[in-house]
């Protein structure tokens, strides 16, 4: 007996789906092989860079701005079209080779929710030009493009085991946002000094330009020996130790190359005598008064090895005198400074003046303001000031 298979008449409809039906598989086929972008075709990033240059140096500060889906970690990246080199870095770690800087967030800052920034600057020389580079790009992708940034995955540095410390003043014994000032003169737990010689500097309360609040103690300091300017606390910080400090400044005119200091300490362990913060050689360091010793050294190298203290801006600087042994260290941020570490193992170009006196430090109270010993003009602002004995956070 035969099978009878029944036979399909063609017809040119079936022909028409059937191509449709491979059609459609073909495109399935390569939706599933393409890869898919984890990038907003409207997203992007943003690149400020601001200069601060003198003969031969200059700082940039720079602030980038994730305007795409959040990243754990980010690379900036650029080109220089002079002959600029990248000497230090802060809040961050920067390379250069050849004319290709790379600069890589430092752990903590390194985590970008969408419309996050991260600031931080590089000091660098040039001998001929230093133009503003233009081609930044962000964990590879060009800033001001179409496409946002992508995570590279693990930070090439290891962010901290701990979290920074708190930002808020605990059981300092100085906390104040000078808002309890009432006049334009500091009164009352803050009055103006000039602990050698008095000039043409000034200090007084402004109700203009503030961290914080309202309020905020302006320095104008004024170059030369004798235009000390300063406002001081009447706090006594003998009893306190190790002293942990904590203050936002901001000021006008990058350091300059002469000395220069803005917070002193006066210190029992110096019969009196000053623990001075301030400049030298365009960079940030610590200045013993009594045997004019520096840290870093102010050779090449040891500046090398501080930041400058970027104008224009308010800035959180944080310092430690362990009262014990003599150690120091500073943060701009929450970024170490490698050349204002003191640990008391001795480090070439950075502290070999500092470790010839062994004494510790012992501040007994706190001076913000002005006092240059050369050239040196520049308007500071002090705000959201804190002593205590534990860290105290930005």
């Amino acid at each position: 007996m035969r099978t009878l298979v029944p036979r399909l008449r063609h017809r040119p409809w079936v022909s028409a789906v059937l191509a449709g039906f491979s059609a459609v598989g073909l495109l399935l086929a390569a939706l599933v092989a393409a890869p898919v972008s984890s990038a907003a075709a409207d997203s992007g990033c943003r690149v400020d860079y601001a200069v601060n240059q003198w003969s031969g140096g200059y700082t940039a500060a720079i602030k980038v701005t994730n305007l795409g889906p959040a990243v754990t970690s980010w690379r900036l990246t650029w080109t220089y079209g002079g002959d600029q080199k990248v000497t230090s870095a802060w809040n961050a770690d920067a390379s250069q080779s050849g004319k290709a800087v790379t600069v890589t967030d430092a752990g903590w800052n390194g985590a970008l929710a969408t419309g996050g920034s991260a600031d931080f600057g590089v000091q660098g020389t040039y001998q001929t030009a230093n133009p503003t580079p233009g081609d930044f790009a962000v964990n590879g992708v060009a800033c001001g493009g179409a496409t946002a940034p992508t995570d590279p995955g693990t930070p090439t540095t290891t962010p901290p085991t701990t979290p920074p410390p708190s930002s808020g003043c605990g059981g300092a014994v100085i906390c104040t946002g000078f808002e309890d000032q009432s006049g334009p003169t500091p009164s009352g737990a803050w009055q103006f000094t000039a602990p050698d010689c008095q000039g043409t500097g000034t200090v007084t309360v402004d109700t203009s330009v503030a961290h914080s609040g309202g309020k905020s103690i302006r320095v104008d300091g004024k170059a030369g020996y004798c235009n000390h300017a300063f406002v001081a606390t009447t706090a006594d910080l003998s009893s306190v130790g190790p002293v942990y400090l904590r203050m936002w400044v901001r000021h006008t005119t990058a350091l300059p190359a002469g000395h220069v200091a803005f917070v002193s300490m006066p210190d029992s362990s110096q019969g009196g005598k000053a623990l001075r913060i301030g400049g030298q050689n365009g960079a940030l360091q610590w200045n013993r008064e009594l045997d004019d010793a520096t840290l870093p050294a102010q050779s090449p190298a040891g500046v090398a090895q501080s930041a400058p203290l970027p104008t224009g801006s308010w800035q959180c600087l944080r310092f430690m005198v362990d009262t014990s042994n003599g150690h120091l260290d500073t943060w701009l941020g929450d970024q170490q400074i490698p050349g204002l570490h003191q640990d008391g193992v001795p480090t070439a170009d950075i502290d070999q003046q500092w470790l010839s006196r062994t004494t510790a430090p012992r501040p007994t109270g706190l001076r913000l303001g002005w006092e240059s010993y050369g050239g040196g003009d520049d308007t500071l602002w002090f705000d959201d000031v804190a002593v205590g004995s534990a860290p105290i956070g930005c």
